[in-house]
This record gives structure tokens, sequence and C-alpha cells, in this order.
């Protein structure tokens, strides 16, 4: 469920230019056959820097929409924002 006033992830649009930059890099360091614990490396270096976007994803969320749904008077609302936020975390806990 959306919120009204969605917030606006443009300036993540650099950082993502960025990242696909990092993974664009891994995939010629392989091609190039580079030395294994350098492709590990940069690997390392793109998952943090998803990891950063995510954070700052979910922060805007949780200040915009979230902070909305649980402003509003509607039970509803704050019942779908939780359970949004229950199935995305439910994703990545291992099985």
């Amino acid at each position: 469920m959306p919120c009204e006033e969605h917030p606006d992830h443009s300036a993540e649009l650099n950082r993502l230019k960025r990242i696909r930059g990092q993974i664009d890099g891994i995939g010629r360091m392989i091609e190039e056959r580079r030395y294994c614990p350098d492709i590990l490396i940069q690997t390392q270096a793109a998952r943090s820097a998803l990891r950063s976007l995510e954070k700052t994803l979910l922060e805007g969320h949780l200040r915009h929409c979230v902070s909305e749904a649980f402003q509003s008077e509607s039970q509803g609302q704050r019942d779908a924002k939780i359970s949004e936020l229950l199935e995305i975390f439910a994703k990545r806990l291992p099985k």
C-alpha cells in the first residue's frame, strides 16, 4: 500500500550508477581472469554499497510512509505497513 506522499529517491540514482559501475568492473575482472581475492574484495564492496542504499531507502520509508500510516487513524494502514516490513525482512532471514 503506497503512502500518500511518496519520498523522492532520485538522489539515490547516482549511488545506483556507482554500484552498477562496480558490478561492471567485477565482470571485467572475471573476463580478465584476475586474482580471486581481488574479485572477492570488489564483490564485498558492491554488497556493502547495496546495503547502504537499502538502509537509506528503508530510512526514507520509515520516516515518510510508515510514519504517515501510524499518524493516521486507520488501523488497517498501520497493519499494512507492519505486514509489508515483516514480509521484506522475512525474505532476508536464513531458512
